[in-house]
């Protein structure tokens, strides 16, 4: 007999890591336990180890959600039957939107992946290396078609843009005078920019 999942049933791990979000966001994941999270999110204990099984795997599912979402967008938007210059700006431009929306999930991961253990670390990694690879596709067909220049090392040139999409947690401000929007249009007009043939 197939399950029925209640709609009660499905908001437990969306509460869970919507109160983990939050209280690492204000207390740092170290200085967190996992009593103060249950109890933020109206649940018991055992409900955390069913959905996430420990207090790592929800860290790593705060920053794998996001990486999921970026990763499914950019493959949507490399498969447009578009020039290679207008999937490079629009992808450039939905990674720092996508990046800016879920500004305190980067932050704690970014802060904190150092405490996941050396699997998900190593996992985590191999996730942001396959959204890494599928946006250099990107810079790489440009080349082949002579849109963008032949001279430039691709890798540099996503390990160059990614620098600075890492660092929007550092210094970007809701509220502040630039909007998320402003911000992703100019940074993936940087982008096309410097790659592009002259």
């Amino acid at each position: 007999m197939a399950r029925t999942t209640t709609p009660k049933a499905t908001a437990v791990p969306q509460r869970l890591l919507a109160e983990a979000t939050r209280l690492f966001a204000e207390r740092g994941y170290d200085r967190t336990s996992v009593q103060e999270i249950v109890e933020a999110a109206g649940v018991t204990k055992g409900a955390l180890y069913h959905y996430f099984g420990s207090k790592d795997d929800l860290l790593h599912e705060i920053y794998a959600r996001v990486l999921r979402l970026q990763l499914e967008r950019l493959e949507a938007i490399a498969v447009k039957d578009e020039k290679v210059s207008q999937r490079l700006l629009e992808a450039a431009a939905d990674v720092v939107s996508t990046s800016i929306a879920n500004l305190d999930d980067s932050k704690i991961f970014f802060r904190s992946m150092h405490q996941l253990s050396p699997e998900k670390q190593k996992a985590v990694r191999a996730e942001r290396r396959r959204y890494h690879e599928k946006f250099r596709a990107l810079v790489e067909e440009g080349q082949r078609d002579g849109a963008f220049r032949a001279e430039l090392r691709p890798d540099l040139v996503v390990d160059f843009f990614f620098g600075s999409v890492h660092h929007l947690g550092l210094w970007y401000r809701e509220g502040g005078p630039l909007s998320a929007e402003q911000v992703a249009a100019d940074f993936a007009d940087l982008l096309l920019y410097s790659v592009r043939q002259p």
